[in-house]
C-alpha cells in the first residue's frame, strides 16, 4: 500500500487546522502517516494521533525543530521518504518553504496547491490566477506535494488511535538560524478557519476609516477581518489580513467585500466562497461579477447602517 507522510502545521503546543485538510487529500493516495516536528511538542504528536484515519504518528522532538527551518526539517523528511510514496504539506507559509527543499533533495518535480486527486499521480491545481484549472499528471516515483486546504473537507479530529513514534534527524544543519517573530495577535477568529469574513478595500481610505467602518461589523457577526492587497499596500492592516492570490486563500460561508473592486489577484483568494456579498458605489466593479449579493451604494452609508440594524 502507499504510504503517505504529512506535515503537521503546530505551534509546538497545539495543531492547525491546515493539517486537516491535508490528511483528507493524504488519505486519498493510501495509508496516511504524519510527522511532528518541534520541541516539546509531544501534546501535538498525541492530539494528530486522534485525527481520524490515521495509521501512524513520527514524532521528532528537538531544539533543531522548534521553528520548522526548512533547511533543519526537509533532511529530516527526506531521510523518512525512504519508508514513504508521497510527502503532502499543507500550501501554508511553512508547507510551501518545506516542500520545495524535500523535492530538491529527492531530486522530483513538486505539485504544488492541489485542489483534488484524479489518480494515484494524477491532481488539478489552478493556474492563472484560479481562472483556469490544470489536470497534471507526474511521473517520479516519490511523490511531493502541497494542499490548498480550502479545496479538500478537514478530517475528523478525533475518532483516531494510531501509534507515535518518536524519530530523530541529523539535527540543527547550522544553514539558517531563527532571529524572530513579530506574531500579530488577534481577538478574532482566524482568516483561514472563519465562517464569516469582512473585507476592506483602498476605499476605505486610511488605516482609522477601515477600523472604524470594518471593525464594528466584523464583530456584530463574529466575523474575520480580510483586506485586499491595495488597503494593506496602503497601510491600513497588517498584510496578515491580506486575501489573495499572494495572500491567504479563503472559503468562509459568507465572504462580504466592502470597497473591493475585484481585481484578479484578490478573486483568486476568495471566489470559492460560499456566499459572496459585494458593496462598492461602481456598479461596473468586477467584483460584481462573482457577487451572490450586490449593493449599489456608498459604503460610508451603507455599512454603518447595515451594522447598526445587527
Amino acid at each position: 500500500m502507499t504510504k503517505v507522510l504529512v506535515w503537521v502545521e503546530h505551534d509546538n503546543a497545539s495543531l492547525k487546522d491546515a493539517t486537516l485538510s491535508a490528511v483528507t487529500a493524504a488519505s486519498e493516495l493510501g495509508e496516511v502517516h504524519l510527522l511532528v516536528a518541534g520541541v516539546a511538542c509531544a501534546a501535538v504528536a498525541d492530539q494528530a494521533a486522534k485525527i481520524a484515519g490515521v495509521a501512524k504518528v513520527h514524532l521528532a522532538d528537538s531544539a533543531a525543530f522548534a521553528n520548522a527551518l526548512p533547511e533543519n526539517v526537509a533532511p529530516l523528511v527526506v531521510e523518512l521518504m525512504g519508508h514513504h510514496d508521497a510527502f503532502v504539506a499543507p500550501a501554508t507559509s511553512n508547507g510551501k518553504n518545506i516542500a520545495p527543499r524535500v523535492a530538491a533533495l529527492l531530486d522530483v518535480m513538486q505539485v504544488s496547491d492541489i485542489l483534488s486527486v484524479e489518480g494515484p499521480k494524477t491532481f488539478t491545481r489552478p493556474t492563472y490566477a484560479g481562472n483556469a484549472i490544470a489536470t497534471v499528471e507526474t511521473s517520479d516515483a516519490k511523490l511531493v506535494i502541497t494542499v490548498r486546504g480550502t479545496a479538500f473537507a478537514k478530517a475528523e479530529p478525533t475518532g483516531g488511535s494510531a501509534a507515535v513514534e518518536a524519530v530523530s534527524g541529523a539535527g540543527d544543519s547550522g544553514l539558517s538560524s531563527f532571529a524572530g517573530a513579530e506574531i500579530a495577535k488577534n481577538e478574532r477568529p482566524e482568516l483561514t478557519s472563519a465562517r464569516i469574513i469582512v473585507s476592506g478595500g483602498r476605499a476605505l481610505k486610511d488605516a482609522e476609516t477601515f477600523k472604524a467602518t470594518i471593525f464594528p461589523l466584523a464583530d456584530k457577526l463574529g466575523a474575520a477581518v480580510g483586506a485586499s492587497r491595495a488597503a494593506v499596500d496602503a497601510g491600513y492592516v497588517p498584510n496578515d489580513f491580506q486575501v489573495g492570490q499572494t495572500g491567504k486563500i479563503v472559503a468562509p460561508e459568507v465572504y462580504i467585500a466592502i470597497g473591493i473592486s475585484g481585481a484578479i489577484q484578490h478573486l483568486a483568494g476568495m471566489k470559492d466562497s460560499k456566499t459572496i456579498v459585494a458593496i462598492n458605489k461602481d456598479e461596473d466593479a468586477p467584483i460584481f461579477q462573482v457577487a451572490d449579493i450586490g449593493l449599489v451604494a456608498d459604503l460610508f452609508s451603507a455599512v454603518p447602517e447595515l451594522t447598526g440594524k445587527l
